[in-house]
């Protein structure tokens, strides 16, 4: 990611959040707060592209089912959660250079469920949409 995106991500309120793993290999993960709402995002580059010199399809399942997991952690307070069904529709390419940005939304959480939604958007254009359900575990 060069200096100026980052500088540009920083200037609207985005901050970086600690990974690693899988995610710290296609981060950095962007997150802020907006009006009470969650947002997550990222920079896309060119280790991100796939045959066709667009989006993986990979980094927009990822982005989707890490906020998601984020958001829903964040929602039912609990701090160990695991993806245990993720559907993932996309709708359109992501081009390389794009920020990919996802809100997720929680539908309802029951003891020991979270269900969310969310949208992938690049700009104004929503590129997938997708759903999950996570299973709150018990702490360890």
């Amino acid at each position: 990611m060069t200096k100026s995106a980052a500088a540009k991500m920083k200037s609207e309120g985005w901050e970086i959040v600690d990974t690693s793993g899988f995610l710290h290999l296609i981060g950095p993960l962007w997150q802020r707060i907006v009006d009470d709402v969650h947002e997550y995002a990222i920079q896309t580059e060119d280790k991100h592209h796939n045959r066709r010199g667009l989006v993986q399809g990979g980094v927009i399942m990822t982005l989707a089912d890490r906020s998601c997991g984020m958001t829903a952690r964040y929602a039912a307070g609990k701090e160990h959660m695991a993806t245990i069904q993720f559907d993932t529709h996309f709708v359109e390419s992501g081009k390389i250079g794009e920020t990919l940005v996802s809100r997720p939304h929680v539908v309802r959480i029951t003891r020991s469920l979270v269900f969310i939604t969310t949208e992938v958007t690049a700009a104004d254009r929503v590129i997938a949409m997708a759903s999950g359900v996570f299973k709150i575990l018990k702490s360890e």
